[in-house]
Order: C-alpha cells, then structure tokens, then sequence
C-alpha cells in the first residue's frame, strides 16, 4: 500500500492562513494499493464564508457518514449562558422554518439511517449515517437544522425539562460524578473548562429562549463550523450538496478569512494545582481519580504520552490491571487516561473499589506512579504500548462513521487531518528515553483526588 500527501504538514501550516478568502479545494492524501487502486482519497475545500468540508472517498464502502462540527463548547460559555452548548444540541432536533421535529426523525429512520449528536468542551457535533445513495437527504437535513432552528419558546421550556432530567441522571452515575469532580478541582468549579458540560439545575432553569437564540447567532456561522464526510463519496458532489443545504437563509452569504483551529492561537497555559475532593452518595463501592496536569492538544510530546497511559493502564496487561486487579484483587476497574485541551491537560487514575480498600488502592496506585516517574517503562512495555494503539486507531477505522469523526475532529481542532501512516510513523518513532521524560515531568507535578462514595 502506498501513500502519496500533496503537501507536508509543516506546509499546510504555513498556508493555511490564506490572505485572500476565497473558494479553494486540494487533495490531502491519497493510499493505493499494491494493484495502484486507490482505495483512499480525502480531499479539502474552504468556501470563501470560511467553512470547511473534509471527505474520505472509501473504496469499497456502501454507507456514507457526515458530521456537522461546529467549534463551540461548554469552555465558551459564561457563568449566565452555562449549558447553552449542550442545549442547542438538544433543540436544533425540534423543528425548522421547513421541517417539524417529527419530519426530521422520519425522514432519516425512513432510510434506514443513524442521527445523534454530542456536546464537548471544546466542540459539538451532530452526525449522521446512511446508505450512500441517501447522503443527500442527510446533507440537506443537517444543513436545515443548522441554519434554520427555530428556538420556539415551547420547544425551550419542554426541552428544559428533559435537560434536567439528564443532569439528574448524571448525577446518579458514579463515573460522571467523579470525573465532574475532578475537573471542578483542576481548574476550578467556576472556570470554563471546571464546569459540567450539561450545565447546572440553576443555569438551566434560568436560561430564556432569547439568550440561547443569541448564542446560536454568535457561534453557529461558517467559520466556525467543519462538515466532515466518510464512505462511498464524491467530494464534488458533496460539496455541491453542502452549498444548496446550507445555502438557506443566506447562512454562507459571508466573507471569512480561514479561522485558526482552537489550539492554533496564542493561548496563556490553564494550569492544574493540587487538590482533593469527596462527594458523598449511597454507592457501595467508592470510585476515585488521581490525576494530575497533562499536556496540552498540540504538544508533540503527546504520542509518547499516550505510549506511557497504554503501558500504565492502558488495558488488561497494563501496570495498573496487574498490581490491582490480578495481583492484590484490590478493584473491579481500573484504568489510566489522558486528556488534551488547548491550553491545559489532565492525566489520571481511575478506579472503582471497595471503600475499605481505598487506602491501600491509593498506596499502590502512587507506587507505580512514583516507580514510572524514576524509571520509565521497559522495552517490552514500549513495544507492547506502540503495537496497542496502532492496533487500535486502525481497527477504530474499518468503518465510515469512525473515519468522519476522524476527518472532522482534527480539522476543527488542529486544523490539519494528519494521514494514518503519518500517526503510525510518530507512535513508532517513540522511544523509551521520550516516554521516560514525561513521565518524569507530568507525575511531577501536584496530585489532585477526585473520591465518590459513602461517607
């Protein structure tokens, strides 16, 4: 199989920034096969309104999957306007100038397809899959909702309630629970990475139609938003059917100049200082964080970093499932896992256990923490690690939805969509010294706990 780039990532880069705004469309990357079919095409095009679209033309695929990513997350919000992100996500399937909700679900369940969405810190996508005959309609739907929500104020006030009951059920899961606590501990309850993404009772019960209207406004425009598609595709067609669905209420009537993904402009660095916090609820088990500062979304350390969250919990033969599970029995679950922002990180330890085995499960999990931090990890573990997540990626993308998240994540966020042989190339060229270095440096720094379970 062979891959050919149109150009280095180092140069997209540096021409990504186009002076002129103005329609433009190149190809990113294209894998033969041993035969020279090409069995992957993704190609690019910024309209001059500055929105994005990305397609991977599969070979052999017979479904097509879209996301409609737009660069906006709970970290934008204000105290007033906290959960707005998540609440749009909710009413942008409550109907348009053109479709009732009821047409929205019937048109894409009459073909068979898949609609969701989701709501990140960072981010929020709405995202279909179909056969590939029907990624029309699903083109023209999305860009109905997107352009043309209605925000009724019944539509707000019905949906309100369902929101409620969400965060109420967050509430009820231990997992959620402790991860919000972590995150309150890390930055703080009140910042904007520190908050749930779901919103609070409060900010939800006070939150009108014409402040969630508003924040449509601000942040649902073209600059902001990347339409990302994977499957049996034409990326001509695509974008021809992108134009007249999103053309509506003259939404991509406007002139922007290329927008800088959200890690690419100058951001002062959100740090993590130490803390512990407990909130009680009747759990039997006691589920418990300790993390601490990780790396930042486009620190190119983050490979070895995800080298070393493989080794130390990044599965059954990990560190951490052997000296907790297997060894002493200590937990049911165990893990470690990193996360990447643009201006902050967290790495940490999850595990659920028995509340008179949380002491001895912090003394081990510190144990390996501090042994890793002083020596690194083996060669076997560095081999083992690298075959674990290029395993994994790959696996992860024998499919079109996986690939459209691929597409449309990493050109919102970095701005680039790196080919998997590249990926491939920076997880295998980590070395043991690389990992080594930050471990040193991220168990380093100040410990937070996050503990959830009985008094």
């Amino acid at each position: 199989m062979s891959t050919t780039r149109t150009t280095t990532a180092g140069q997209r880069s540096a021409d990504r920034p186009s002076a002129v705004p103005r329609a433009s469309t190149r190809t990113l990357e294209t894998v033969r096969d041993e035969t020279g079919q090409v069995t992957s095409l993704v190609r690019r095009t910024q309209l001059a309104s500055g929105l994005r679209i990305v397609t991977e033309q599969m070979a052999g695929a017979r479904s097509a999957s879209i996301g409609v990513w737009v660069g906006v997350g709970s970290r934008d919000e204000t105290a007033k306007t906290h959960g707005a992100s998540h609440f749009l996500e909710h009413l942008l399937f409550k109907g348009t100038t053109e479709r009732t909700a009821l047409d929205i679900s019937i048109e894409l369940d009459a073909v068979g397809g898949e609609f969701n969405a989701f709501t990140a810190k960072e981010y929020t996508c709405f995202h279909a899959r179909v056969l590939s005959d029907d990624l029309p309609l699903a083109v023209d739907v999305l860009g109905d909702m997107i352009t043309g929500s209605v925000i009724a104020t019944h539509d707000v006030d019905a949906e309100r309630d369902v929101i409620l009951d969400e965060i109420a059920m967050h509430d009820d899961d231990p997992d959620d629970v402790v991860q919000n606590l972590l995150a309150a501990l890390a930055w703080g309850e009140d910042s904007a990475l520190g908050r749930p993404i779901a919103g609070t009772d409060a900010s939800i019960e006070a939150m009108t139609p014409a402040q969630i209207k508003r924040f449509y406004r601000r942040h649902y425009v073209p600059a902001n938003t990347v339409i990302s598609v994977a499957g049996a595709v034409d990326h001509t067609a695509v974008v021809r059917a992108v134009k007249k669905a999103f053309a509506r209420h003259d939404w991509l009537d406007t002139v922007a100049a290329p927008v800088a993904p959200r890690g690419a402009a100058p951001r002062r660095r959100t740090r993590v200082e130490a803390g512990e916090g407990h909130v009680t609820r009747p759990f039997e088990q006691v589920n418990l964080v300790l993390g601490c500062e990780g790396l930042t979304r486009d620190d190119e350390r983050r490979y070895a970093l995800g080298v070393l969250n493989t080794a130390l919990g990044g599965g059954t033969s990990s560190r951490l499932f052997q000296e907790v599970r297997e060894h002493r029995g200590l937990a049911y679950s165990v893990y470690s896992f990193a996360a990447h922002y643009a201006d902050s990180g967290l790495v940490g330890v999850a595990v659920g256990c028995l509340p008179d085995r949380t002491e001895e499960v912090l003394a081990v999990v510190r144990e390996q923490l501090a042994l890793i931090a002083a020596e690194g990890i083996t060669d076997e573990e560095l081999t083992r690690g690298k075959g674990q997540l290029v395993g994994g990626m790959i696996l992860g993308l024998e499919d079109s939805g996986s690939r459209m998240m691929r597409l449309g994540k990493n050109e919102l966020v970095n701005g680039e969509v790196l080919g998997i042989d590249e990926v491939i190339a920076r997880i295998e060229g980590v070395t043991l010294d690389q990992v080594r270095e930050v471990a040193a440096e991220v168990f380093g720094r100040p410990e937070l706990l996050a503990l959830v379970g009985p008094a």
